[in-house]
C-alpha cells in the first residue's frame, strides 16, 4: 500500500523549454523571470544576436520590437544563423499588419506586452509544441482578407483529402496541438507533423494559420 502510495504521488518532471529572451533593455529580462518564475520547466537565458548562432538546446526566441530596430532585420539575421528557431515577437500597439508582415517573415507567433501572464504561458507552450500564436483580431482580418480573394492566395481546383487528412485538419482548425492532435487519434506527432506537412503541399500554403484559414473559407471542416 505504501508503494503505491509512493508511486502515485512521484510528481512528473516536464521537459525544460529552453527560451532564449532577446531584449535591448536588461530589465525586461528581469520582468520574465518573474512572469515565469510559477513555471518550473521554463528556462530562461538572457541572449543577444551574436550569442545565438553558439547556444544549443534552445527552444524558442522571446523577441522584443523596440522602437529605433528593424523586426525584419532582426528575424531575417537570427534565421540566417539559425534557421529552426521559432520566434515569439513581444512588443507594444504594434499594427496588425506588422504582425501578419512578422508571422509571414517567419515568427510563429505575437504577444503585446501587456498580456496576462497566463497568455504568455500558453503562447511559448503553443509554439513550442509546432503551433502558431496569433491575436484573434490579426485571425479574423486574415480570414476576411482571404475571403474577399481567394484565388489570389490558393490555387484553383479542389483539392481532396483522405479520411485520415481531415480529421487532422478539423482538429488543427480547433486550435489543437500537433501533440494534442497525436493524442487523440493515436498517432505519434512525428506522423501529425507529416499530415499537416501533406495538406500544406497540397493547398499551396506555407503555415498553419493560412491552412486552417484555407479550410474555414473553403468549408472543408464541418461547421461546430
Amino acid at each position: 500500500m505504501k508503494s503505491a502510495m509512493a508511486t502515485k504521488a512521484a510528481p512528473v518532471k516536464k521537459a525544460p523549454i529552453r527560451i532564449a529572451v532577446v531584449e535591448s533593455d536588461p530589465l525586461r529580462f528581469v520582468g520574465f523571470r518573474a512572469l515565469f518564475d510559477n513555471e518550473s520547466d521554463f528556462e530562461l537565458i538572457s541572449a543577444s544576436l551574436p550569442d545565438l548562432s553558439a547556444l544549443q538546446g534552445i527552444d524558442l526566441v522571446l523577441l522584443g520590437n523596440r522602437n529605433g530596430q528593424n523586426l525584419f532585420d532582426l528575424m531575417a539575421t537570427m534565421k540566417a544563423t539559425r534557421p529552426d528557431l521559432r520566434i515569439i515577437v513581444t512588443g507594444s500597439g504594434i499594427d496588425e499588419e506588422t504582425i501578419l508582415k512578422a508571422i509571414a517573415s517567419g515568427a510563429k507567433g505575437y504577444v503585446d506586452e501587456a498580456a496576462s501572464p497566463t497568455e504568455f504561458v500558453q503562447a511559448i507552450r503553443v509554439v513550442n509544441e509546432g503551433s502558431v500564436w496569433a491575436p484573434r483580431r490579426v485571425l479574423s482580418m486574415f480570414i476576411e482578407r482571404v475571403s474577399s480573394s481567394p484565388g489570389r492566395i490558393f490555387p484553383a481546383g479542389r483539392v481532396t483529402f483522405t479520411d485520415r487528412e481531415k480529421e487532422v485538419l478539423e482538429m488543427l482548425v480547433a486550435g489543437r496541438s500537433n501533440k494534442e492532435i497525436g493524442s487523440a487519434l493515436g498517432i505519434e506527432e512525428r506522423t501529425v507533423k507529416a499530415h499537416v506537412a501533406k495538406l500544406m503541399r497540397k493547398v499551396g500554403v506555407q503555415n498553419r494559420i493560412a491552412l486552417s484559414v484555407h479550410a474555414i473559407t473553403h468549408n472543408l471542416v464541418a461547421a461546430k
